[in-house]
């Protein structure tokens, strides 16, 4: 006769027994998988901003060295004087020559130290992201604080160099849909696997927050609107062919008559016509006007999204060229004014 179990026959216990060990160790499996995921994207994240640290740390300490030889030479020059007592014009003279050589690099120095403040103060910010109350519970990305923090920084970098930067508001589609009809365990799942696309889709200097609801904003150094469109467009035919959602999206490049406010209204703005016209589509908005992002910016070559390191650098030196250009009319201005005093 066959055994009991909790009044189910021995064989029909052990099936289940095996059914729901199936499908737990189905379940768990995935589960660790997206933890391990999601774990090897933020230590990635986090090397990059080790990474730029080191390189900021390394460009500070070789310039130093290098203006601390100028300033030792221009030292012994001052106390050869002194101890000679040679007080003569020509004297003097070679010394305010040797003092305008200085100034170029001292004034390179100064833009350079400058930047590497900012730069340091963004990858500050970056690393601001690691902590809890800067990061959303359900999605594991920056929160809404994270992001004002963010684009405060990057517009004091847009005010200092002339780095540009575009912002981007991803909005799911028919998402009160979903929880009406599927429930709000369903929703959230929703959020958190298209956090999670998100999340891979942007480059590792990208921040990605969760602005609130159904509402994801992306900010990308060095992006101009066409680059930002390509990624836009990417993101969104991911989204629907792997987790088969459709989102809109509201895009704007930093102006510089733009704040926070007004970069994310303008964004907003872009977002409320992608949806107004249909959803399951991306908008930007150029300033003047709002336009749709059509299926050819899929086919624009995959540099117009600028690199933001190289873009950094290239925008760095642009502007040394120029405070160096500046300094030599300067120099060359108050020399020849010298001159003209020493021969009077």
């Amino acid at each position: 006769m066959e055994s009991l179990i909790l009044g189910i026959p021995g064989t029909v216990a052990l099936a289940l027994v095996a059914m729901i060990g199936y499908f737990l160790g189905r379940r768990n499996p995935r589960t660790i998988s997206d933890q391990q995921t999601k774990a090897r994207r933020e230590l990635k994240r986090a090397n990059s901003v080790i990474r730029k640290l080191e390189e900021i740390s390394r460009n500070v300490r070789r310039d130093l060295s290098i203006h601390q030889n100028s300033i030792l030479h221009f030292k012994d020059r001052i106390a050869a004087i002194q101890t000679n007592e040679d007080k003569s014009p020509e004297a003097w003279q070679k010394l305010c020559e040797e003092a305008e050589l200085m100034l170029t690099p001292t004034m390179r120095l100064s833009t350079q130290i400058a930047h590497a403040y900012d730069e340091i103060r963004m990858q500050a910010n970056m690393l601001m992201t690691f902590t809890e109350s800067r990061t959303d519970s359900l999605t594991g990305l920056s929160n809404r604080r994270a992001l004002d923090e963010s684009l405060d920084n990057m517009f004091a970098m847009k005010s200092r160099y002339q780095l540009n930067f575009s912002l981007a508001i991803f909005d799911v589609d028919h998402f009160k849909k979903v929880n009406d009809e599927k429930g709000h365990l369903e929703g959230d799942r929703v959020l958190q696997e298209f956090a999670s696309l998100l999340d891979f889709c942007v480059r590792d200097t990208d921040i990605v927050t969760r602005y609130g609801g159904e509402e994801f904003v992306v900010l990308m150094p060095s992006t101009d609107l066409q680059g930002a469109s390509v990624f836009a467009e990417r993101l969104r035919t991911s989204a629907e062919a792997q987790i088969g959602i459709n989102i809109s999206g509201g895009i704007a490049l930093a102006d510089n008559s733009d704040d926070p406010r007004s970069l994310l209204s303008r964004a907003d703005s872009a977002l409320y016509q992608a949806k107004a016209s249909g959803r399951n589509r991306n908008c930007y908005s150029d300033g003047n006007q709002i336009v749709t992002v059509s299926a050819e910016a899929m086919a624009a070559p995959v540099d117009q999204q600028v690199d933001d390191a190289e873009a950094l650098l290239a925008e760095v030196q642009s502007l040394e060229k120029s405070v160096a250009t500046q300094t030599k009319m300067k120099t060359g201005s108050s020399k020849t004014d010298r001159r003209k005093t020493v021969e009077h």
